[in-house]
């Protein structure tokens, strides 16, 4: 190394990627960005790189970090950066000198001469130097110097410093890895803690990828105990010259990621001794996210170990606490950027004011006491009380004070810190203006096909004329008040006569709870339309009767009454205020009477009649009428007899025979009355033909074998002259099948 100044740079990069936090220091991009960076003498960019010095003598040039770099707690860093040294050099030296990368407790901040690459003397740290100039043949080499300690040495140069355990010198690489030359190299530095020596450091050099330098280095002379430098690169030339270009510089410091570097909790010392405690690893969550992930370790000032962080005691004026964050997985480098400063203050609990929501007008509100923000001391813990005398006493303490029901009022509230400080804070207890609400009845006309139901708009209860409300409507007070089955579909609630409840809100969030009376309105029906009957061919009216808003029929009259109706089903919609009932009528046919039979003794037949509405009427020729059933004197032949009830309808009618009957037979065989013949009767229906002696015995029956006929004996035998009962019956062939009964008595006349 003749006269050279390594160029200086840091790029520091903490990286996240699961627990990896990454923060970059580099010098990168085109033009390159040199924000948090200082440039030294003649450093200066050029597009994509730093140019550290030109190719002229006497240059020198550093860029170096504005602000160091504690690397204490780090077990592990890597730098990258390409370098380029390139020119014409000098007729009698050639080009010279070379470059370092650095971390230095004393970086350069002027001129320094060629022959130490730009590292000021007696500057301590770790320094990498890239030597192109050998100062002893005064020729060209590429060789790569370390020293972790001080350059202190021949003509501060660190190419003479041989101290034990703590330099490195490559042999010429110049015939494998020359550094002069048009295109860049690509360096890679690695540290780390050398675990069976905690004080070295063990580093690893790769150029190109050709590792160089492998091996444990022992920090020397001013590196002892050395935790904070900047790193930085610098060149110089002297007689000979050269330029000394870097870029895409990048130094990774992959360190345990915190959240905050200071700490600065509320603390207070017990009046009564003076000092106080805390509880250190309660913040550890403000540093790390996952605090069971890392290993802390707490240093008081000093850098004594803290042995209870748990149980700290301090006294006033302010303690500084080093928070060191480790990763046991030594995935990364510990953290000892974290402080807990603490710094004693008088402690106050601070008046507060609850607002509560006097609900339903229950006579006061439900307030969490704990929620009142009399302090913001963590940890602090709190007793209320009803009365100062209670406080001060210690008595009846408040059981209940996440619910504690109260009208407005004072509570008093007790606050002790961690540390032992007390102090007492009033609790102004104060309600929001009332919910006013009324109870209100709702009436809705009865649902027609269910009258005891009503469609309720349950939104149309005047219930309030408060405004910024919300309601919410539900079928009984318990549900109002837990907020359970809330009615869903308040503009068309089907109910019968009943209550509802409606929970009405405010913006505060405070409620009342209003009671609405539903009234089904039952339907009103006419009192004097009444179902008829009438006979079928007739007509009739319909009146609904006065007193209707309206009418409406099914015939699409709108009258009160309506005319010329016949038989059949109406039905007429009647309109009582906003109200409308649909009453039906029906008109029926009369009933006809029915001729259940008729008996015939001799010219007299009696009509038996059931059914339809008596009194009946009786006609033999649909024009003379009786109101007898009997009719007399009847000819022989054919007959019709007309029957109608009190309705006055069109008469039925039954047409019937009255037989020709002998009442003597002479059964002598002269041909002349010899038999009773009912043979002319053989097409009625269920014809039976009888004869009884005086003493009711059945002597005879006539039937289509003996062709209806009896001629005065019995089993072949003449019966003895005498009198002899007989009767006829039969069934008209009509609709009806009208019965017929026809009797008499008849005289036979046997000669002995």
């Amino acid at each position: 190394m003749k006269k050279t100044l390594l160029s200086c740079f840091l790029a520091t990069l903490l990286f996240l990627s699961g627990k990896l936090f990454s923060q970059t220091y580099q010098l990168t991009g085109n033009p390159v960005n040199t924000t948090g960076w200082d440039l030294v003498s003649s450093a200066v960019v050029n597009t994509d790189f730093i140019q550290l010095t030109q190719d002229v003598g006497n240059q020198y040039g550093a860029v170096k970090l504005s602000a160091p770099i504690n690397l204490k707690y780090c077990d592990k860093w890597k730098v990258e950066f390409d370098f380029r040294i390139d020119g014409n050099g000098t007729a009698q030296f050639g080009r010279g000198d070379g470059f370092t990368f650095w971390y230095l407790a004393n970086p350069p901040t002027g001129f320094v001469s060629g022959g130490g690459l730009g590292i000021p003397a007696n500057a301590n740290g770790l320094m990498v130097g890239f030597d192109i100039f050998n100062n002893t043949t005064e020729g060209q080499m590429s060789k790569v110097h370390l020293l972790y300690g001080t350059n202190n040495g021949l003509n501060n140069n660190i190419e003479y410093n041989t101290t034990p355990g703590s330099t490195f010198h490559s042999p010429d690489l110049n015939p494998t890895q020359p550094f002069v030359g048009a295109t860049y190299k690509h360096v890679e530095v690695n540290g780390e803690t050398d675990l069976t020596n905690p004080t070295n450091w063990l580093i690893k050099i790769k150029i190109d990828g050709v590792l160089i330098v492998d091996q444990s280095f022992a920090p020397s002379a001013g590196a002892i105990g050395m935790t904070t430098g900047y790193f930085g690169f610098s060149a110089a030339t002297g007689g000979a010259s050269a330029r000394h270009s870097i870029k895409n510089a990048k130094i990774y410091i992959d360190k345990v990621p915190i959240l905050t570097n200071t700490i600065t909790p509320f603390v207070c010392t017990n009046p009564a001794t003076g000092n106080g405690t805390v509880d250190l690893t309660s913040f550890q969550n403000q540093f790390v996210t996952n605090p069971s992930n890392y290993i802390f370790s707490y240093f008081g000032p000093g850098g004594t170990p803290i042995t209870n962080p748990t149980n700290f005691q301090y006294s006033a004026g302010t303690t500084t606490i080093t928070v060191v964050v480790k990763d046991p997985s030594s995935t990364l480098c510990d953290n000892g950027d974290g402080q807990i400063v603490l710094t004693p203050t008088p402690f106050a609990a601070t008046d507060v004011t609850l607002t509560g929501c006097n609900n339903n007008n229950a006579g006061g509100a439900i307030f969490d006491l704990t929620s009142a923000a009399v302090t913001t001391v963590v940890g602090a813990t709190k007793k209320f009380y009803n009365t100062m005398y209670d406080l001060n006493n210690g008595i009846n303490e408040i059981t209940n004070p996440t619910a504690f029901l109260s009208p407005a009022a004072t509570i008093y509230v007790k606050v002790t810190t961690p540390q032992g400080c007390v102090d007492v804070a009033d609790i102004t207890l104060a309600l929001f203006p009332v919910v006013v609400v009324n109870e209100a009845t709702l009436r809705s006309c009865s649902i027609e096909a269910t009258p005891s139901m009503a469609s309720f708009n349950l939104t149309a209860a005047a219930v309030t004329t408060q405004t910024g409300i919300t309601k919410k409507y539900y079928p009984s007070l318990a549900d109002a008040l837990n907020g359970t089955n809330e009615i869903s579909t308040p503009t068309a609630y089907i109910a019968p006569n009943g209550v509802i409840y409606i929970k009405v809100t405010n913006g505060n969030g405070c409620y009342a709870i209003a009671k609405v009376t539903l009234v089904v309105i039952p339907p009103v029906f006419s009192i004097v339309l009444k179902d008829k009957i009438i006979c079928m061919e007739d007509k009739t009216t319909l009146d609904a009767g006065p007193g209707f808003a309206s009418y409406e029929w099914s015939t699409g009259a709108t009258t009160q009454t309506i005319t010329n109706v016949g038989v059949g089903t109406y039905w007429v919609k009647l309109k009582t205020g906003e109200c409308v009932a649909t009453q039906t009528v029906k008109v029926y046919p009369s009933e006809q009477p029915v001729i259940t039979n008729i008996d015939i003794s001799n010219n007299t037949a009696t009509i038996n009649v059931t059914g339809g509405t008596p009194a009946y009427q009786y006609s033999m020729d649909n024009i003379n009428w009786q109101d007898s059933n009997i009719f007399k004197n009847i000819p022989r032949g054919d007959a019709t007899i007309y029957v109608k009830d009190a309705y006055d309808c069109d008469p039925i009618e039954v047409d019937f025979t009255v037989p020709n009957l002998i009442n003597v037979i002479t059964p002598n065989g002269d041909g002349i009355n010899d038999v009773i013949d009912y043979s002319a009767l053989a097409n009625k229906k269920n014809l039976v033909f009888n004869i009884f002696d005086r003493y009711g015995a059945k002597i005879h029956q006539g039937d289509k074998s003996n062709k209806y006929r009896w001629d005065g004996t019995i089993g072949g035998r003449k019966v003895p002259t005498g009198n002899y009962w007989y009767s006829v019956s039969w069934n008209e062939n009509d609709k009806k099948n009208t019965p017929f009964k026809y009797s008499g008595w008849i005289l036979v006349k046997n000669r002995e």
